[in-house]
């Protein structure tokens, strides 16, 4: 390559971080967006984010607002991630099956281009209690059950099938059910 192309590879490099970080500082002097994104001293955290945004094809606001750092690790709130998952195009939306206790839940949905029915991993309150999900202090699985089984089901089913919509990151209940709660 010669050292004329060289140059405008790298200038053009440049650019491009220049304006990203234009961006981001934009982004951190609203108060729109989360507090762990604002102040200049959380650019980078931005920055980030607005690189997720663009692998995944999403607006940068949707992404920090649905991004959660939970002990250093980052992680997407589960309505977010079932929102990657209806609008991707593959699928039917997620649809759910419980028994008739209410205890067990199962996502599943169909492949628009086969027909075909995927499925997830059908998550029990005995799982739950297993896992120790159920019983940490603040836990939602002890007041909102079904929510948390639809949650974790859809999380289950996304997982399985299309982990790409999730980066290959955690569902942010998980995180919190692993490492507890955010301080």
């Amino acid at each position: 390559m010669s050292e004329n192309k060289t140059e405008v590879i790298v200038s053009e490099g440049v650019q491009a971080f220049e304006l990203a970080q234009r961006k981001a500082k934009m982004y951190s002097l609203s108060t729109l967006v989360p507090v762990t994104y604002q102040g200049e001293g959380n650019v980078a955290n931005v920055m980030i984010a607005c690189n997720m945004a663009q692998r995944m094809q999403c607006d940068p606001l949707q992404v920090m607002q649905s991004l959660h750092v939970i002990h250093g690790r980052p992680s997407f709130s589960a309505a977010f991630l079932i929102v990657r998952w209806n609008t991707d195009g593959r699928w039917t939306a997620i649809n759910y099956e419980f028994n008739d206790e209410r205890t067990a839940c199962k996502a599943w949905a169909k492949s628009r281009e086969t027909g075909e029915r995927v499925e997830g991993t059908q998550i029990t309150l005995g799982m739950a209690k297993a896992e120790g999900w159920l019983d940490k202090k603040g836990s939602k699985w002890q007041t909102m059950p079904e929510q948390m089984l639809r949650y974790r089901a859809a999380t289950f089913l996304i997982r399985s099938h299309a982990p790409e919509l999730m980066l290959g990151m955690y569902e942010r209940t998980e995180v919190e059910d692993v490492y507890g709660e955010q301080n």
